[in-house]
């Protein structure tokens, strides 16, 4: 079968290469042709546009290169109609996948099935109605979406599990921890502890977040900060950051950095959840402009408690989040330091990761998920309707 997936960010990219693997597993077959990634890329297919070209983040980068983005929706458009996919699979990135979505189910026939959800539990929960009228299958990887969608909204879901811990559990069964060879490799001092700064995937994130968590480490000699390079970032925008900061940058090897890591300062999305399947503790980090504004905001607007996977998904507080006001160079070195120093705040943390995998289940999402495409797909053509009828 042709299946024609979106994917418009890094984590995008992760989870959609590894949903094309387990497609090709099922479906020795597998045609694919994408908007993606490099890992996406090296599965097999057709790239169509790489992420990198259309991945803006805030309302003046998104404006001033609205023409490029708009112009990217239409080659999407077109290119879906002219391939003839059998299904089109969304992985994430809602404000252009929505638009796809939209867009497929009042020009063509073709399924549309969502894999990873967008975020509307958190906010613009009216993206729910074009959800249910637009998506023909949605597979979350967030066990409480499906009280969301299921008995808030009255729209079945199916929860495949979470891909990041199959990413994990294949990384930790397969590369044994040498700390001394992290060290020797990255040209970092043998022996002293590791504190990793995760300050996100997209160049404003890093603007705003890593400042200040350089800022924190200087209050801790003891240790050396080691940043996680995101995937397209050129060392010299980490440059530009870092100054004469004692810290260094690694790239493409986040998951080894978190093995040998004693703590972490996170930027909230994936990388939270990542750092808590390492068992790392960690403090989430995430400044905004305006921060008194978007802390009111966040109070009135958000329709969630917290912004990290870690505590959404355990419904506590497991680790502390330092959010637009909050988050202060002060209040950085106070949570770092009670992670580096408060044994039984630790142990606490650790247990709370351990409910969080608990609830998460167990490795398989990215299987389990192409197997349940294809049940539909099938389902489908036995029953006459290989494609949906037009509205």
């Amino acid at each position: 079968m042709k299946y024609y997936l979106i994917a418009g960010e890094a984590s995008g990219d992760l989870h959609a290469a590894g949903l094309m693997e387990a497609l090709l597993r099922e479906d020795a077959a597998a045609e694919f042709r994408f908007f993606g990634g490099d890992l996406m890329a090296a599965v097999g297919g057709t790239l169509v546009k790489h992420y990198r070209e259309l991945a803006y983040m805030g309302f003046v980068p998104v404006l001033t290169h609205l023409p490029t983005i708009m112009a990217g929706m239409r080659r999407c458009k077109d290119d879906i109609v002219a391939w003839q996919p059998d299904v089109v699979v969304l992985v994430d990135y809602p404000g252009f996948n929505l638009s796809v979505a939209k867009f497929l189910r009042s020009r063509t026939r073709i399924p549309v099935y969502y894999y990873i959800s967008p975020k509307v539990w958190a906010w613009k929960e009216y993206r729910v109605k074009r959800i249910k009228r637009d998506v023909d299958q949605l597979f979350s990887i967030l066990p409480f979406e499906v009280d969301f969608f299921g008995s808030k909204h009255h729209y079945p879901i199916h929860y495949v599990g979470n891909p990041t811990v199959d990413e994990v559990d294949a990384y930790l069964r397969t590369r044994p921890k040498d700390a001394a060879a992290f060290a020797a490799d990255n040209r970092l001092p043998p022996g002293k502890p590791i504190i990793a700064l995760l300050a996100g995937s997209r160049k404003q994130e890093i603007k705003d977040n890593l400042p200040d968590m350089l800022r924190a480490a200087a209050a801790f000699p003891r240790y050396q900060f080691v940043v996680a390079g995101a995937p397209g970032i050129d060392p010299d925008y980490y440059r530009q950051y870092i100054g004469q900061a004692d810290a260094r940058v690694v790239f493409g090897q986040t998951y080894r950095l978190l093995q040998h890591a004693e703590a972490a300062l996170v930027t909230s999305g994936t990388a939270t959840l990542e750092t808590a399947l390492f068992r790392v503790p960690q403090v989430v980090c995430y400044h905004t402009p305006i921060g008194c504004v978007i802390s009111f905001l966040r109070r009135h607007v958000l329709k969630v408690k917290y912004i990290s996977l870690v505590n959404l998904i355990a419904e506590s507080e497991v680790v502390r989040e330092l959010v637009a006001d909050t988050m202060t160079v002060a209040n950085i070195k106070a949570e770092l330091a009670n992670l580096l120093d408060d044994k039984l705040y630790r142990r606490m943390m650790l247990a709370g990761y351990d409910e969080v995998a608990r609830k998460l289940g167990p490795p398989g999402a990215p299987g389990r998920a192409a197997r349940m495409m294809l049940d539909a797909l099938a389902g489908n053509r036995r029953d006459g309707t290989a494609t949906r009828p037009l509205p």
